[in-house]
C-alpha cells in the first residue's frame, strides 16, 4: 500500500500496488553449496521494496520503480534489478484491473 499518483484523489489515500522483482546475481556459489548464506535474502529484499512503496510518495510509477530498484541494488551482491510496479484498480475511465511499468537497472547505472 502506498500514496502515489498525479491526481489529487491519489495523493489523499493509500492505494494497492503490486510489485515483481527480478534480481541479477551470481548464483554459482549457492547453486553448489545449497546454503542460504550464499545467496540474497529474498524476504529482506521484499521488505526493502515494501518500505519504499509505503515510505515516500511519488507522482509517477516510473519514479517509484526506480527508487525500488535503487534500494534493491544497495545489496552489493545484486548486479541488476528489474522492477515491475502495477497500480491496482487505477482511477481511469476504463474497466482495467491494473496499469504498470517496468524499470531495469544495473549496478553501474545506479552509482552514477
Amino acid at each position: 500500500m502506498g500514496v502515489h499518483g498525479v491526481l489529487p484523489c491519489e495523493q489523499e489515500r493509500a492505494q494497492a500496488f503490486e510489485l515483481d522483482l527480478d534480481v541479477e546475481l551470481d548464483l554459482s556459489r549457492c547453486g553448489v553449496s545449497d546454503q542460504i548464506a550464499d545467496t540474497v535474502d529474498y524476504g529482506a529484499l521484499m521488505d526493502k521494496a515494501a518500505r519504499v512503496v509505503a515510505g515516500r510518495s511519488f507522482c509517477l510509477l516510473e519514479a517509484l520503480a526506480t527508487a525500488v530498484a535503487k534500494a534493491i541494488l544497495e545489496d552489493p551482491r545484486v548486479g541488476g534489478a528489474s522492477v515491475t510496479v502495477r497500480k491496482l484498480h487505477p482511477p481511469v475511465p476504463l474497466d482495467v484491473s491494473s496499469v504498470g511499468i517496468r524499470v531495469a537497472m544495473k549496478r553501474a547505472a545506479c552509482q552514477e
